[in-house]
């Protein structure tokens, strides 16, 4: 398959065209467009490109304000809440950013809490910047019904990532990004573009029998949690902190139907910051490379966003590989 090269840059402002045509505010294409070609650079291929027609579905049928005005709300010492306003949840975290940071340095701690949003992105561009300033950051976020909680016989859950960065004393940070289903939804779908079977343990059918077939999971099926009961408690978790605590709805509770093609969840993210310049006798950075040495001594040769920064080096030094399809499809979505 033919293929192209596109800068960083390049992509962003592609990106940024589509939004804008598919009506976001200017603020809000900038914000999105960097967020997805980060996933696209760093080969995070079921975060990247793959997602724009779900936002631009999720915009054209008007399921999600492209347009809305985040508002801030400084709720306690440690604590602010977001309310997206049925925009994207990006845009809140933006517009709390300073905040947010500021209220980490002074109080050691804080959280911002997101409501009536839409996320339909990995979780990491939104809080690897803030390990790169020396805070430990977690992140969760609920999705849409997509996942059975363990003994039962229905989806609940979505399949509720959950995040986290720290800081190290040698320059990239540790990071991961998990859903807690079997896996995320979006390498079921491209598992069934490819004609490709999913691993046992991965989900039902819509009659709760198990199946590798992505297509009989996404065609009334649903996933299963990592982990046995395990995952299901992690995703249960996700839920009370990303729906119950934040103001957002459950998986569960929103209803797209009268949106065709809509993809977007309309939920809730928490995000926390702990200040790790407070950290013990030893700065944390420090102790951090202690525990990557031993596991390094174990036998570990491959670290929690290792590949992703290995994957943005070789972007930003050859350019991001598109196929010529991807890319005519990309300039087709920008001009109409």
């Amino acid at each position: 398959m033919d293929q192209s090269r596109i800068s960083f840059a390049e992509l962003v402002a592609l990106l940024e065209a589509i939004f804008l045509r598919f009506g976001t505010s200017r603020q809000t294409a900038a914000i999105l467009a960097d967020n997805c070609a980060r996933c696209e650079r760093d080969g995070a291929k079921s975060h990247g490109i793959f997602r724009m027609k779900g936002y631009t579905d999720s915009l054209a049928t008007g399921w999600v304000d492209g347009m809305a005005q985040p508002v801030l709300e400084d709720a306690a010492a440690g604590f602010l809440r977001a309310d997206a306003q049925n925009g994207f949840a990006q845009p809140a975290l933006a517009l709390a950013r300073e905040d947010l940071v500021e209220k980490t340095r002074t109080n050691g701690i804080a959280l911002l809490a997101i409501r009536n949003s839409h996320h339909l992105s990995a979780l990491w561009p939104d809080f690897e910047p803030f390990a790169e300033e020396g805070f430990i950051a977690l992140s969760m976020v609920n999705s849409f019904a997509c996942t059975v909680p363990h003994g039962g016989q229905s989806a609940v859950f979505g399949t509720n990532p959950i995040a986290f960065a720290a800081p190290t004393s040698s320059g990239d940070p540790i990071v991961f990004d998990m859903a807690t289903s079997s896996m995320a939804n979006g390498d079921v779908q491209i598992a069934a573009r490819q004609g490709r079977q999913l691993p046992p343990g991965s989900g039902v059918d819509s009659k709760g029998n198990p199946t590798t077939d992505p297509n009989a999971v996404l065609d009334g099926g649903a996933l299963l949690p990592f982990g046995g009961h395990k995952g299901s408690s992690i995703s249960m978790m996700i839920e009370l902190l990303s729906a119950a605590l934040t103001g957002g709805n459950y998986s569960f509770e929103f209803d797209w139907s009268g949106h065709p093609g809509a993809a977007t969840p309309h939920t809730g993210q928490l995000i926390i910051l702990i200040n790790a310049a407070l950290a013990g006798a030893a700065p944390f950075g420090v102790r951090a490379e202690t525990l990557i040495d031993e596991m390094k001594s174990a036998g570990v040769t491959r670290f929690p966003g290792q590949h992703r920064f290995a994957k943005r080096k070789e972007s930003d030094a050859t350019g991001i590989a598109l196929t010529t399809d991807e890319l005519s499809w990309l300039e087709g979505l920008a001009k109409g």
